[in-house]
């Protein structure tokens, strides 16, 4: 098997480069930010397969196998190298670049959303699903209609509160550190609770971090709601029993880091105990997608419900989002740009979502009309 790298300001260029070089039967292996050590190079590296070294112009014919080797056995060996390389290439090759074909609609999508920062291959299943329900003679602004459709197939939103079986509404909120859960939960209050003249009380369970409670408690007062400080799963649950006429209850959480999961063991376990608690997970979109899922594979012991993202002002960049969301298949709830209480609180709408991962195609498209 021959592999090589290409690099270049754009996928499409590597891709372009790497086909003239190897020709239309090389395997796209992968594509993603070129490592800064090579970012000389080019933005961007993409890793293309041979089956077999290209032929230099001018070279001299293949030799015959050597004498007494069985011709045989030669041929079990390659037999055996090509099926080795279409083990390794079956996890992450996308088919010979058909579709990414430097002049297609379809290569341009792909490279908007890996530059969004989706996932390689969930851009590309997008990709190829455009491919197959694209007409040939589309235009690009056809083919970004039809990612659009592809991609509100990846992902859902789910922007109500607290479980509607229930007779008030109680609505916990977790995540880690910083992710903005205490001001959120204060955007929520107003917007959910006092403007639409709703019983509410604030409850915070962290008192790990006396500012935390503390700024809460302020919430409260300024939006003149009920609050309480629950140090323990138990006095958590006489809180929620004095509340219990409420008909909007918000819970903060601690903020746990990775080595602190322990510490919130045993209200993770109270959480998940109650199901009229609706959970939502809280987590910043500046995260890199690596750190976003190591964060949700940590909270699963509070078995959340759905994703809250906050801190959409401070990215550019939204396929961590889609990438969670599509992976995990748990729905999008709200979204925050921004530390004004309540302004900067909108709930989750897949139309928003996807507007903000193809914004650049759609001001491309709109250019060219």
């Amino acid at each position: 098997m021959f592999v090589k790298s290409f690099f270049a300001a754009t996928i499409e260029d590597a891709l372009a480069a790497g086909g003239r070089e190897l020709g239309p039967d090389a395997l796209l292996v992968q594509s993603k930010k070129a490592p800064v050590e090579a970012r000389h190079l080019g933005e961007y590296e993409v890793v293309l397969a041979l089956a077999a070294p290209p032929a230099a112009a001018g070279a001299p014919p293949a030799q015959r196998p050597a004498a007494g080797v069985p011709v045989e056995r030669e041929l079990a060996e390659l037999r055996r190298q090509i099926d080795g390389m279409r083990r390794s290439l079956t996890q992450t090759a996308v088919a010979a670049p058909r579709w990414l074909a430097p002049s297609s609609h379809t290569a341009r999508i792909y490279t908007l959303l890996v530059e969004a920062e989706v996932a390689p291959a969930l851009a590309g299943e997008i990709a190829e699903g455009v491919a197959a329900h694209l007409e040939p003679a589309a235009d690009f602004r056809q083919a970004l209609a039809r990612a659009r459709a592809e991609i509100e197939t990846r992902f859902s939103v789910d922007a109500t509160l607290g479980c509607e079986s229930a007779a008030g509404r109680i609505v916990a909120l977790a995540g880690p550190p910083g992710a903005g859960k205490t001001t959120t939960l204060a955007k929520l209050a107003v917007t959910y609770g006092l403007a639409a003249r709703r019983p509410v009380a604030l409850i915070s369970a962290d008192h790990y971090r006396i500012a935390a409670a503390e700024q809460l408690r302020a919430y409260a007062a300024i939006l003149g709601v009920s609050f309480d400080l629950a140090e323990t799963p138990r006095a958590l649950a006489q809180a929620l029993q004095l509340h219990r006429g409420k008909e909007l209850i918000l819970i903060d959480t601690p903020g746990l880091a990775g080595g602190d999961m322990d510490q919130g063991a045993d209200l993770a376990a109270f959480l998940r105990s109650r199901p009229d608690i609706d959970t939502h997970l809280v987590l910043s979109a500046s995260m890199k997608s690596a750190d976003i899922t190591g964060a949700v594979e940590r909270f699963e012991i509070f078995e959340p419900a759905k994703l809250l993202f906050t801190r959409l002002d401070e990215t550019g960049t939204l396929g961590p989002v889609l990438n969670e969301a599509a992976r995990t298949r748990r729905p999008v709830s709200f979204l925050t740009a921004g530390q004004q209480v309540p302004e900067h609180l909108e709930p989750a709408a897949k139309d928003r979502i996807i507007d903000l991962l193809l914004a650049t195609g759609t001001a491309e498209a709109r250019a060219a009309a």
